[in-house]
């Protein structure tokens, strides 16, 4: 069993409360988990307006599939997201024999 993960540092638009930041975090949280089929959540800067830390956790089979689906999640923030940058991407992988 391989289990990986991803902490996305993410810098908002023109948001200016807490209010506008989580009307755009939902989306973009939802969008993620529905099409990586991960577990998704927002796990920093929590009483900052314009930061936010995404964090993303897999589990597979094997370490290739595990890869691809954090690979992929990368890309969609960085390039299908406009409302959001992506300032700094963090991962990690184990095995469960680690």
């Amino acid at each position: 069993m391989w289990i990986g993960w991803v902490e996305f540092d993410v810098l908002l638009g023109d948001v200016r409360s807490l209010k506008e930041k989580r009307s755009v975090i939902r989306p973009l949280i939802a969008d993620l988990s529905r099409r990586t089929e991960a577990a998704v959540a927002e796990v920093g800067d929590h009483d900052l307006h314009r930061r936010t830390a995404i964090g993303m956790s897999v589990i597979g089979a094997d370490a290739t599939h595990v890869r691809d689906v954090l690979d992929r999640a990368e890309r969609m923030l960085a390039e299908e997201h406009p409302e959001v940058t992506l300032l700094s991407v963090r991962r990690g992988l184990h095995s469960s024999e680690d």
